[in-house]
């Protein structure tokens, strides 16, 4: 049985290793590393939410509550707050790396849709594939697009990134 080394607010805000790690109640938690394609396909959401209009980035790390900061890979607003979001976004981004599961990647999208965020896309680059996650519903697999509100974009465009 092992021990956890509580960490106060103020201490993961100073750290220098984030967003490789969320923090919920004193506890940190790493990220995983990020592959090329994970990285390609945050740099062309970004692109591409961008381009509909919204202000988006990546790794931006959100407060979900005053003893919860996790970090999305891709975060995207008509604005966002700088330096921590602490309102509801729009929209958050997961994109699953290779030790990601999708169960625990869906949990993830339930604290942000408890936050009080809309809608949440799960993108896996190895398959090809996207969910849809938005608040109030299933996740539902996307076929060509992938939604939020009237805003959409389509699959077919952003994995045209992995193979160039």
């Amino acid at each position: 049985m092992g021990s956890t080394t509580l960490v106060s607010v103020e201490e993961y805000l100073r750290l220098t290793d984030k967003p490789n790690c969320e923090y919920r109640d004193g506890v940190l938690y790493p990220k995983p590393m990020a592959t090329l394609f994970h990285g390609l396909l945050e740099y062309m959401l970004v692109f591409m939410l961008r381009r509909l209009g919204l202000q988006s980035a990546s790794e931006v790390t959100v407060r979900l509550s005053t003893t919860k900061y996790l970090v999305p890979d891709v975060v995207a607003a008509p604005v966002l707050k700088n330096p921590y979001p602490a309102e509801p976004v729009l929209l958050c981004c997961e994109i699953l790396s290779p030790e990601d599961r999708l169960g625990t990647t869906f949990a993830k999208c339930e604290e942000y849709h408890a936050w009080g965020v809309p809608y949440c896309w799960v993108i896996d680059p190895a398959k090809r594939t996207a969910w849809e996650y938005h608040a109030s519903s299933e996740p539902v697999r996307a076929t060509e697009a992938v939604h939020a509100g009237e805003r959409s974009i389509s699959l077919k465009e952003l994995f045209l990134a992995l193979d160039n």
